[in-house]
């Protein structure tokens, strides 16, 4: 596993360096003591950036001030728009008209990352999506982050879209400092709805001793992106990983930020968020090249089960052992990640009040049914498809076979003569008797 993960990571860096710049220092890194709002460590953290699915948090974050100030309640329902419903994946798949609690979306888009569910929050709280937008862009620049800005509420491609590490950091912070009673939000370990379990994206819930959030992204052009929050010993620390190549990378990667964090005092040598100088680049990077159009399979937003190994001698090309850490005092020991801890889903639901058991029931049920449905569909698609297949070689096979008996068919006439010749035929055979004849007879003649 080793060798393969540095092969791996050694082609990756190549390619990307080959590719431009925006992989020359490793992808965009941050980390910021909660409560002072001090930079621990900040790697290319004002460098524009494509936010994928952490654009979530600020989704989120409108919601929650929306509470906050009255205009709604964890109870309010949201209907489900068409627009919504035709979103792409990741997804929950209800169908338009649907109504939901905005407590049970929230959660469903922390942890499952729905893009439908994003929408429909979107959609019901600014009127449309570009209402929303409005929204969070006009709170982006009231929380000082100037180098963000929002096209849609779900992180969907959209070459409008960019933000930077510095920016996640002061919306992750304002988020835990200004609505700690909804913090829970952000380390859900798993949801499930009837009888679907979906668990966190963030491969640190559950793995990472402390860890307490908060928002993973992906699309082709960003990378693998993280916005992560975790605690030891009194202290809360905030870490932004933009760009990695994997999930696994991306969770090693913000692991080891956090242990040299926590290993790392804060003084007043260490600058604030609002202190960071601004990066000289404009635009975000596409990481396509490097992250999808590679050969291998299509990356995914969930993680292989992959254990780190905690005296690796193959050198992490992404590793913070290579970066330097303000305050630091000593080399931390690194944390070993281990398989996720077993975590007891917390149930959601459609519609105002919570399910019975015997909706529950129902509802099992009926998913039960259609997953039987859905399989036999499968299964006659198919055959259909083994039959057409089977059809088609079998047509192919009667085509060849017509196919060469026409070419013995013309063999056969070019080699006997066409009928009406039969006569022209036996003459010269007749000859040729009567011609042996002669011939014997002269030879009789002769002999004598």
């Amino acid at each position: 596993m080793n060798v393969s993960r540095a092969l791996r990571m050694t082609a990756f860096a190549v390619v990307a360096l080959l590719g431009g710049q925006a992989w020359a220092a490793g992808g965009p890194a941050l980390v910021v003591e909660v409560e002072s709002g001090r930079v621990l460590h900040a790697e290319r953290a004002t460098d524009p950036w494509y936010p994928a699915s952490i654009t979530k948090l600020m989704t989120t974050y409108i919601a929650l001030a929306k509470v906050k100030r009255g205009e709604l309640s964890m109870e309010t329902l949201l209907t489900v728009t068409e627009g919504a419903a035709a979103l792409p994946p990741s997804k929950m798949g209800f169908k338009p008209g649907t109504q939901i609690r905005l407590d049970n979306a929230l959660k469903i888009m922390m942890v499952k990352s729905a893009n439908d569910i994003a929408a429909t929050i979107a959609e019901n709280i600014g009127g449309s999506i570009d209402g929303f937008a409005a929204l969070m862009n006009a709170e982006a620049q009231r929380l000082g982050m100037t180098s963000s800005h929002f096209a849609n509420p779900h992180g969907l491609p959209d070459e409008r879209n960019q933000t930077t590490a510095r920016d996640m950091a002061i919306l992750a912070r304002a988020l835990l400092t200004e609505f700690p009673e909804h913090r829970h939000l952000f380390d859900i370990g798993a949801v499930q709805f009837g009888r679907r379990i979906m668990r966190n994206t963030n491969g640190l819930i559950g793995r990472y001793p402390g860890a307490d959030g908060m928002k993973t992204g992906f699309i082709c052009s960003s990378g693998f992106n993280v916005v992560a929050s975790a605690s030891r010993n009194g202290r809360h620390l905030i870490t932004v990983v933009l760009g990695a190549p994997s999930a696994n990378e991306r969770t090693m990667k913000a692991a080891e930020l956090f242990d040299r964090g926590f290993n790392s005092k804060v003084n007043f040598t260490n600058p604030e968020l609002s202190a960071l100088p601004t990066s000289s680049n404009t635009t975000p990077p596409d990481m396509r090249s490097v992250i999808c159009d590679r050969r291998g399979p299509m990356p995914q937003e969930e993680e292989t089960p992959v254990v780190a190994e905690e005296n690796s001698n193959i050198p992490n090309l992404f590793s913070s052992d290579v970066m330097a850490f303000a305050g630091e005092t000593q080399k931390p020991v690194r944390t070993v990640l281990g398989p996720r801890a077993a975590v007891q889903p917390e149930r959601v639901w459609i519609g105002l009040n919570p399910p019975s058991e015997a909706e529950l029931a129902a509802q099992a049920a009926a998913e039960e049914a259609a997953e039987k449905a859905r399989q036999e569909k499968k299964k006659k698609t198919s055959k259909k498809k083994t039959s057409k297949k089977a059809a088609s070689k079998a047509s192919t096979k009667d085509s060849d076979d017509d196919g060469k008996g026409k070419q013995k068919g013309r063999t056969s006439v070019s080699v006997k003569p066409v009928s009406g010749s039969k006569a022209s035929s036996d003459k010269p055979a007749a000859k040729s008797k009567a011609q042996k004849a002669e011939a014997s007879s002269k030879s009789k003649s002769t002999a004598n």
